[in-house]
């Protein structure tokens, strides 16, 4: 696979990045549930679970990159950076505790950022033959 059908297809490895880490989002209350029934008092969680926030994180980082990069619609552009932004915000607050935000606020970039890929990639598959020409 060359790197141009990477850039072509940024917005399948967005939805797939989003969709990944939304599951992990979903799943981490019952990681802990199971978790806390096996060691009852133990305190912690896998280190491995942490990590995966940082990898989806920076996989969703390429994605948006390159589907911003070839966009021509500037709202779109606007509008990856911002979810992806507040995505980054809210793993950040998850790991330095800076302020209480509630679990499931960070469903709402997530969502988003999966909904602005398939509307992008139906943008980009469109009847505009200059989608992706036009910076």
């Amino acid at each position: 696979m060359t790197i141009a059908n990477v850039i072509h297809k940024s917005d399948w490895i967005g939805i797939f990045a989003s969709g990944l880490c939304l599951l992990h989002c979903l799943a981490t209350p019952f990681l802990f549930v199971a978790h806390a029934n096996i060691e009852l008092y133990a305190e912690g969680h896998p280190v491995w679970w942490d990590f995966m926030d940082v990898a989806f994180l920076l996989l969703s980082f390429l994605a948006v990159y390159w589907s911003a990069k070839n966009t021509s619609k500037k709202w779109i552009v606007y509008t990856f950076w911002i979810l992806w932004g507040l995505l980054t915000i809210i793993i950040a607050n998850e790991k330095l505790a800076f302020w209480h935000l509630a679990e499931e606020v960070i469903y709402f970039p997530t969502a988003g950022l999966i909904l602005l890929h398939f509307y992008n990639r139906r943008y980009w598959h469109g009847e505009d033959s200059n989608c992706c020409t036009d910076h």
